[in-house]
């Protein structure tokens, strides 16, 4: 199943005020999140305020993720208790170095009872995760597996591999292509980390321009403000529709039956741009029915 994951929102567990906003904005994904933005002494708060707005539901068809705190982490049981309680959509596991931890996260959540249905992402942000990405993947082939997504934490890679974060991030495109590889070798999705710098509208939409173009699914982000953009430049757009259609039509005519290739405007376009073109279709389908079960 197609499902848009353009725009996917961190919310503070701790703010019971965002909680309830988060009902109403136009993010394809919430994340609840236990970990960075909660303090230490806030975390048992957070969890009760997370539990209550899932209970108490609203969030349409968006996505519904809960951000736990780390495995090694003296937070990890009470998070993955109520994880598996409060039956997210799916849980995100910081943190994670390599298959052994996606194996301990599996175990932990079918100890806790944890429906079948939750799905599992994991964030690649340390240097470990990303030396070790095709390995953690490959889990997702595991039976009765749960893995489902990767979200990329492009500043805490800068932290421990010393590599510069800069405007462009071309110090960093290596290992996100590396990550995008891996994910679709196994069917996974993948997102892109955070902007920063809300109040820069111009840098964030440049990075959602990168991040799309390096085949990410679409971007996490910090504030409301970065919905729009986010959701607009991860959008099939309208030229790229009409292209996708044309292409269809082509491959569907009584002259191309058989044909592995033909000539479309042109140009020479294979069977794979017509699997491409309805995946397009798919997507913008997928976005509209979210759209509307929003409103």
């Amino acid at each position: 199943m197609i499902r848009p994951r353009r725009s996917v929102l961190f919310m503070p567990g701790s703010n019971a005020r965002a909680l309830e906003k988060a009902r109403s904005l136009a993010a394809d994904g919430i994340i609840f999140d236990l970990e960075d933005s909660v303090a230490p002494d806030e975390k048992p708060n957070a969890r009760a305020q997370i539990a209550k707005a899932l209970s108490d539901g609203g969030f349409g068809g968006r996505e519904r993720i809960i951000r736990t705190n780390a495995p090694a982490s003296s937070f990890w049981q009470d998070d993955s208790a109520l994880a598996a309680q409060a039956r997210p959509d799916a849980i995100l596991v910081p943190k994670i170095a390599g298959p052994e931890d996606i194996a301990a996260i599996g175990a932990r959540l079918d100890q806790l009872g944890a429906d079948p249905a939750i799905r599992l992402w994991v964030m690649i942000e340390t240097p470990l995760a990303v030396l070790r990405i095709a390995e953690i993947a490959a889990c997702a082939h595991a039976k009765d597996a749960r893995l489902s997504a990767f979200v990329i934490g492009p500043n805490d890679i800068s932290l421990d591999t010393r590599i510069r974060m800069k405007p462009g991030r071309a110090e960093m495109v290596p290992l996100f292509l590396n990550c995008v590889v891996a994910a679709r070798s196994y069917g996974i999705e993948i997102l892109d980390g955070p902007f920063s710098d809300f109040s820069d509208a111009a840098g964030f939409a440049a990075e959602c321009e990168q991040a799309r173009d390096l085949g990410f699914d679409g971007k996490t982000l910090i504030h409301p403000a970065q919905i729009e953009a986010a959701n607009r430049i991860f959008r099939p757009s309208g030229n790229e529709l009409a292209e996708a259609r044309g292409i269809i039509a082509a491959f569907e005519q009584p002259e191309a039956a058989g044909k592995g290739a033909i000539r479309y405007e042109g140009r020479m376009v294979e069977r794979l741009h017509a699997e491409m073109a309805r995946r397009t279709l798919a997507m913008a389908d997928a976005i509209g029915a979210l759209e509307k079960s929003a409103t």
